[in-house]
């Protein structure tokens, strides 16, 4: 074990993290999510919330300030509804560890899953909350 890596960060999910460059993204999907079906890089967090992997992942990582919305997650399919909880719950675990809370945008649902197909990775969580993905864009880290 690291000190400073939040628990839930598998040695797998970390080494991804230092190989993705920057405009590289990440999929932090439900558990319902088709990942396998959509990726050959999955990493499985089986039991760990979309939220608890935010608030492990966000000090670690550098959000891409060049892009308007480093955060995306799905859109509702017509006749369903968001729960805006968890859309509260994720920005409010990236806040805790972010200056500046970096734009969400949501996308229709096959336009995610095409997203997800180019992404460096797909995580596939515990997360049983209904549209409980996202997708995370990678920046530039700052110079030390």
């Amino acid at each position: 074990m690291l000190k400073g890596i939040h628990p839930a960060i598998s040695p797998e999910l970390l080494k991804v993290l230092a190989e993705m460059g920057h405009g590289d993204e990440l999929v932090l999907s439900d558990a319902h999510f088709p990942a396998h079906q959509l990726h050959q890089k999955v990493i499985r967090a089986d039991g760990i919330g979309v939220d608890t992997l935010l608030k492990g992942i966000s000090p670690l990582f550098e959000f891409d300030a060049y892009v308007s919305a480093p955060l995306i997650m799905m859109q509702a399919v017509e006749g369903d509804t968001l729960d805006p909880q968890v859309e509260q719950r994720y920005l409010a675990a990236i806040q805790s560890a972010v200056e500046i809370l970096p734009n969400l945008e949501r996308i229709e649902r096959f336009a995610f899953y095409e997203r997800a197909k180019q992404a460096y990775a797909v995580v596939v969580t515990g997360e049983t909350a209904k549209y409980g993905n996202i997708i995370i864009k990678k920046g530039v880290t700052p110079l030390l």
